[in-house]
């Protein structure tokens, strides 16, 4: 039976400057009328993209906490969670009962991934700005995250970017996991944003949702039988449990059709 006290831990990962923090102000705007939020963001030596959040008014800034890491985001978010983990059961504490708390990383590269004693599921952010041979370039992030977004494509014309072939390489490179285009500015793509946000949320509730692991997994060795030793790692297996994406239903017919978002918070 799923646990009623806690809440949907979703994290949201990738690159410095995709727009994290815009899309969780785009989440928290679209949803605080319909679900109880909360927010960690995570950064280095500061607090500025909860600051950020606070000023853009899309949430009780107390439900808005920061992590300071002191070391690279990914420490925090995979290696030693604690920190991270600390602050979101405080968060549930504070204003329960929570329905979903946003774990926000700080910007790092595309290894970056979250660890599932952390989040129930992940986002993981790209933007057009950033390229468009990135979602080619694979990744755990890229390849084994529960939605990749492909983000602020409204820049694509000035920064010479073909996002219907980004978002079809991103789709090949993901095996037929969601990927949503996604812009501030069209309605469509954060109506589609927002459904999917909700559409897990249930899974999740439901207790049909069990975190997958989609980072690298370290290199390990042990003696075979022929008492030789093994060095290797192990292969990701999806087809264990049930995929949760297949109970969100039609979203994944329109996800990756739209346009993308700004850095701006506030606006």
């Amino acid at each position: 039976m799923p646990d009623t006290n806690r809440s949907f831990r979703l994290g949201v990962a990738g690159p410095v400057g995709t727009g994290k923090s815009s899309l969780i102000a785009m989440v928290c705007r679209e949803l605080a009328s319909e679900l109880q939020l909360g927010v960690i963001t995570n950064d280095i030596y500061t607090d500025e993209d909860a600051r950020l959040l606070r000023s853009a008014g899309v949430l009780d800034p107390e439900r808005i906490r920061a992590v300071e890491t002191g070391a690279c985001p990914h420490t925090a978010i995979r290696d030693d969670v604690t920190p991270n983990l600390i602050a979101v059961e405080d968060l549930e504490r504070d204003f329960a009962p929570l329905d979903v708390v946003l774990v926000e990383s700080g910007g790092d590269n595309l290894t970056a991934t979250f660890s599932p004693a952390l989040v129930d599921a992940q986002i993981f952010v790209l933007d057009v700005a950033g390229g468009g041979d990135v979602a080619r370039k694979g990744g755990p992030g890229i390849a084994r995250a529960d939605l990749l977004v492909v983000n602020k494509t409204d820049l694509a014309p000035y920064v010479g970017v073909d996002v219907p072939q980004m978002v079809k390489d991103a789709e090949a490179a993901r095996g037929g996991k969601p990927v949503l285009a996604l812009s501030r500015t069209d309605l469509e793509s954060v109506a589609k944003l927002k459904q999917w946000v909700l559409a897990m949320t249930d899974v999740v509730r439901s207790g049909h949702h069990t975190p997958v692991d989609p980072g690298p997994m370290a290199p390990h060795s042990h003696v075979g039988e022929d008492g030789v030793l093994i060095s290797h790692t192990h292969a990701h297996s999806h087809d264990e449990q049930a995929d949760p994406h297949a109970a969100i239903g039609e979203h994944h017919a329109g996800l990756s059709a739209a346009s993308a978002d700004g850095d701006r918070v506030g606006a």
